[in-house]
């Protein structure tokens, strides 16, 4: 037979500690054990077993019989149905009450919220570098028009709920050994939003909202990317009986550029360059998001090399007048097909650099210079059979 573990020592304080020490050991580890967050086996009981030492010691009363008889001054175990917060269900409205959730709210008579939104824009790749103006049309759940989103009919408005009086909540008090305990649940004639729609709207049957199409323009930053999205707070759909409405997200997809590749803010390009262009030099045209720019291939420019231009990447996007640069990388393109006059000339320059080529090796190195063939050089001529 095991031991019951000490309250204090499931909530890591001392028995002197302070109401706000007890809360604050509660939340934290709340949110390390609750079930929806930590997956490991055997969770939920170690949540029940912190919830049920917090129920204890945040009440002066309970806390001061179990100090003075133990657990069998507090009943045992602490039940799950009604705790600190009066009513909860089980654990999960106690996280919600803590953190936020959204039953907490609809308790409170609140009508619900509306759902959220998902479109997806497709741009140009030019577009998502520039940023854009862009209009989008759905069809969307919206504030019902003839009831102004109430879901009373016109020339009427919703009652008073006489179960709750409003509040969306029915309390009952019972006493205990330990004083008077308030069970609090959400009201069954309102289902908790504490009025009634006596007379529904026609036009939306009391839901308050009404599906419609929507037309939005949309602003675009400069530098977005592929799967980025934009939300667009307030868009979504409208929540029932007046509700808030929920957010609408705008979900990116850029289309490919065929030469550009993009990685992050840089751009890379590679250009395909002859042997020629690279061992005499060359100026030639490049793609750039701003249009076509000529770039300087240095004579003896090897393959791999880069070019940078600075400032023709992407924009960034949360820091302005900032942007990347663009790649240039010499992709050094040999040919795969000569004509006879090409290969004469490249036979040539092998001869005069001293190389032996495949079908004529001579026995012995012949280092001796050779000039070349009438007034224009060799790599002249070279230049203009390959080019």
């Amino acid at each position: 037979m095991t031991t019951a573990r000490d309250y204090y020592d499931i909530l890591g304080v001392p028995r002197g500690a302070s109401d706000d020490e007890v809360k604050k050991a509660f939340r934290k580890l709340a949110q390390q054990w609750h079930p929806d967050v930590n997956r490991e086996p055997g969770a939920d009981e170690r949540f029940k077993e912190i919830n049920e030492a917090y129920q204890v010691l945040s009440d002066p009363q309970r806390r001061q019989a179990y100090d003075t008889f133990g657990r069998a001054g507090v009943g045992g175990s602490g039940a799950e149905g009604y705790g600190p917060f009066g009513g909860f269900s089980g654990f999960g409205d106690i996280f919600d009450a803590f953190f936020g959730g959204a039953q907490a709210g609809t308790r409170r008579g609140r009508p619900p919220t509306g759902a959220d939104l998902r479109y997806d824009l497709r741009l140009s790749f030019e577009e998502s570098i520039r940023g854009a103006e862009k209009e989008i049309a759905f069809a969307a759940a919206g504030r019902c028009e003839a009831c102004d989103g109430s879901g009373a009919a016109p020339g009427t408005t919703p009652t008073t709920c006489p179960g709750c009086q409003g509040s969306g909540e029915i309390r009952q008090v019972r006493s205990t050994m330990l004083g008077q305990m308030v069970n609090v649940t959400t009201c069954g004639q309102c289902r908790g939003q504490g009025r009634i729609v006596t007379q529904p709207c026609t036009a939306c049957r009391g839901e308050g909202r009404a599906e419609r199409k929507r037309t939005l323009r949309v602003t675009i930053p400069a530098g977005i990317d592929d799967g980025h999205q934009i939300r667009l707070s307030g868009e979504g759909e409208a929540g029932p009986r007046g509700g808030a409405p929920g957010n609408l997200y705008v979900v990116i997809h850029v289309e490919p550029h065929p030469q550009l590749r993009r990685e992050e803010t840089e751009l890379f390009f590679e250009l395909p360059v002859s042997i020629t262009q690279a061992a005499l030099g060359a100026r030639i045209s490049v793609p750039t998001p701003d249009g076509q720019e000529t770039v300087e291939i240095r004579p003896g420019t090897q393959h791999g090399a880069e070019i940078r231009l600075r400032g023709r990447g992407v924009p960034h996007l949360r820091r302005a007048n900032v942007r990347g640069d663009l790649h240039v990388l010499v992709d050094l393109r040999v040919p795969t097909k000569l004509t006879a006059r090409q290969r004469e000339l490249l036979e040539e320059l092998a001869e005069e650099s001293g190389e032996h080529h495949a079908e004529d090796a001579p026995t012995e190195p012949d280092a001796r210079p050779r000039g070349g063939r009438g007034k224009r050089g060799l790599t002249d001529r070279l230049k203009d059979a390959i080019s």
